[in-house]
């Protein structure tokens, strides 16, 4: 059983999408960071890092409970604990998922955050910083429409972990004033998938 602590946050939202594309049964923990539940004792024991999601494996690699937080440890980890075709086994596709999945959470992620930061949460109005980080999330949508103008997904053929870090922050698009027309091999990977019944389910969790 995976006893997962996540909220509806961009990166909240890639493991509640893996639990669901995985099949696999879980409990859900809403943490509202909006009230500060991320720094409660009991979480930080689990995420000493005071940030969402993490993850309880109650049958962790030696049979002992697993606590884990960083959503691309848990993608990886909960990938290869069913072993799951969503973290291939062939030694270059592996390299090349995880290779995109690092260009998500050292790029888009912090990135597109940041946007959203200063666009919608800070205090101030503060013109440099959002062009700043305006103008990267362009280039990084960019990048993934070179990627992705040369295959299906992230990581090559197949959907993997790579697509579920990234989409759920694509997902916020408009957020970053991004028009997703323009970026006609983002959009097409976009839409489909959109459209998988797992990720559907896992972008409204906790609802």
């Amino acid at each position: 059983m995976i006893e997962l602590y996540t909220w509806k946050t961009s990166n909240g939202r890639k493991a509640s999408i893996m639990v669901e594309e995985l099949g696999i049964p879980y409990n859900l923990h809403p943490i509202d960071i909006s009230k500060g539940e991320q720094f409660d004792p009991e979480f930080l024991k689990i995420s000493p890092n005071n940030r969402i999601p993490a993850i309880i494996d109650t049958e962790g690699p030696d049979g002992q409970p697993l606590r884990l937080f960083e959503s691309g440890a848990i993608l990886i980890y909960l990938a290869e604990k069913t072993g799951s075709p969503l973290l291939p086994t062939d030694p270059r596709t592996r390299i090349t998922v995880i290779q995109w999945l690092m260009w998500q959470m050292g790029g888009v992620g912090p990135m597109f955050g940041q946007v959203h930061h200063f666009n919608r949460a800070a205090s101030e109005d503060v013109p440099y910083a959002k062009k700043r980080y305006a103008d990267e999330a362009r280039r990084l949508y960019g990048v993934m429409n070179g990627r992705l103008g040369e295959a299906e997904y992230l990581g090559g053929a197949d959907y993997t972990i790579a697509d579920i870090a990234t989409y759920p922050w694509t997902f916020r698009h408009d957020w970053q004033g991004i028009d997703l027309n323009e970026f006609p091999n983002v959009k097409r990977w976009y839409d489909t998938v959109a459209a998988r019944p797992a990720v559907r389910t896992g972008m409204e969790i906790p609802a």
